[in-house]
């Protein structure tokens, strides 16, 4: 199916399995209500479409309009060493914003054949970084009153694994990127984009209304019934199940320590618990600094892959398509999780 194309066959299908699901689960489960369906399903599910067609509207307007290097500007010199060109520089300075709305426009730069497969997946595993900020101002001040200096120590590390695996994100692009010739085509594209800006705004705006509705469809056929799915799993505790019996399979095997299994398995159940736990375990003197912080970044290592299938999975298969959005999902968490490792044992090992 070509960019812009939607099977309405498609929708409805989709639409018809969403309700099916729903309707099983009321049945069977008998824990879904209208307002659990609207305030943890309807309303979250509108926010997402929302997010992801703003993006794709973005893609085309940066797109249609030449835009593009003047929103690349910030990170252009980083994404011309890595050879991933303006495009992928815009989407990444969208990332600071919504990752949803960055990742809509990757997939658009993708589709329109602007950008390569390998771009996109470096490009997405960079948007990790914007995405570290982009929810520390909440988390720094829940987190530091709780746990204060070890806390602190936290963020470092984990801050210093995402800028670890950005470094070498680039490096990999500069390395094994093929240009294709990437700069050629964008001196080309902005004589292109010169011209419609200065005598065919009718044709742009024409463009991207014929082609959006189409794109926001597809999209949702995928999102639709994935967001559901994982929905009523969360709901039915399954998240949870798996989150537990995973934190202690490691506290048993690596760190038979009771007070820390207490800051693992309460950090793996809500985000906010495990700092409280480890502060009140830091403050009464159970533990100290150093095993704090190791635990803490143990149940990061345990807790957010699961949260990633919980609260990305339908994000990512929705927007990109389910096989590359699964794909995309899990290799990005590999490579999260192992440089966590890396610096938590550098940690654990200096200081």
């Amino acid at each position: 199916m070509k960019p812009g194309e939607v099977k309405y066959k498609d929708f409805w299908i989709s639409t018809g399995f969403t309700l099916a699901c729903l309707i099983f689960s009321a049945i069977y489960f008998n824990n879904i209500s209208l307002a659990v369906g609207i305030n943890k399903l309807g309303i979250p599910l509108l926010r997402l479409v929302m997010f992801i067609s703003l993006g794709l509207l973005a893609g085309q307007v940066i797109e249609g309009f030449g835009w593009t290097k003047h929103l690349a500007i910030l990170a252009w010199p980083f994404f011309s060493f890595s050879n991933l060109g303006n495009r992928c520089s815009a989407a990444f300075t969208t990332a600071f914003f919504s990752g949803a709305s960055a990742n809509a426009m990757l997939l658009d730069f993708y589709e329109e054949k602007k950008i390569s497969k390998m771009q996109l997946f470096l490009s997405n595993y960079i948007n990790q970084f914007p995405a570290f900020f982009l929810h520390l101002p909440t988390t720094v001040f829940i987190v530091l009153p709780l746990t204060g200096y070890a806390g602190a120590l936290y963020f470092i590390i984990t801050f210093l694994a995402t800028l670890l695996r950005t470094i070498c994100f680039l490096l990999f692009g500069r390395i094994f990127l093929k240009n294709y010739q990437e700069a050629d085509k964008e001196k080309v594209q902005s004589k292109v984009d010169e011209k419609n800006d200065k005598k065919d705004f009718p044709t742009i705006i024409k463009k991207i209304k014929s082609k959006l509705p189409g794109r926001i469809i597809r999209i949702i056929i995928w999102v639709l019934p994935i967001y559901t799915i994982v929905f009523i799993l969360n709901l039915n505790g399954f998240f949870d199940y798996l989150n537990k019996s995973l934190s202690q399979f490691v506290t048993l095997s690596i760190m038979p320590i009771e007070s820390l299994s207490v800051v693992i398995l309460s950090f793996a159940a809500e985000f906010t618990s495990g700092f409280a736990a480890a502060g009140a375990l830091l403050d009464a003197g159970v533990i100290t600094v150093k095993q704090t912080v190791i635990a803490l970044l143990l149940g990061n290592i345990i807790a957010f892959p699961i949260r990633a299938l919980r609260h990305q999975l339908p994000r990512y298969m929705g927007i990109f398509s389910p096989k590359m959005g699964l794909q995309l999902l899990l290799s990005g968490q590999v490579f999260r999780v192992l440089s966590i490792i890396l610096m938590g044992t550098l940690y654990y090992m200096v200081i």
